[in-house]
């Protein structure tokens, strides 16, 4: 799918914001997961996890929801991703329903509704894999 070059996506300031993304997002193993959450004391969701540590680490607020995140950051091919790059899945019927961070080693740290607490997984897992439905950087083009 050809992308508009000229298009201006949210991107961190430092490529070593990206480690810092990673490093920040395993702080919060095991935070308790709730709807709607935005920061750790009261639980996290999927997109407040992912918004709330770019703002801990930039300075700058991405949206609460998890397909307009992916509408502001650029898309990636899934053997391009790193560390810090975010993936989005389609677990509701809908595209870019959930999504988590990648940490490398074919794993990502997420925080999902079931079993309640932000944990790391495996893309290649058998609820995962297919339903996997964009790559997104946070790292600036070029």
């Amino acid at each position: 799918m050809p992308h508009a070059p000229d298009r201006e996506y949210f991107s961190l300031d430092a490529p070593a914001q990206k480690l810092e993304l990673v490093l920040y997002a395993m702080g919060l193993l095991d935070t308790g997961y709730r709807f709607g959450g935005r920061n750790p004391e009261a639980g996290l969701d999927c997109s407040g996890m992912v918004s709330y540590i770019v703002e801990q680490i930039s300075g700058r607020k991405l949206p609460h929801n998890a397909a307009s995140i992916a509408d502001q950051t650029r898309p990636i091919d899934q053997v391009e991703m790193q560390p810090g790059d975010l993936v989005f899945f389609n677990t509701q019927r809908r595209r870019h329903s959930h999504m988590g961070i990648y940490i490398g080693d074919g794993k990502f740290i997420h925080a999902p509704s079931s079993r309640g607490a932000v944990r790391v997984e495996r893309l290649d897992s058998r609820y995962f894999a297919p339903r996997i439905d964009g790559i997104r950087t946070l790292a600036a083009s070029g």
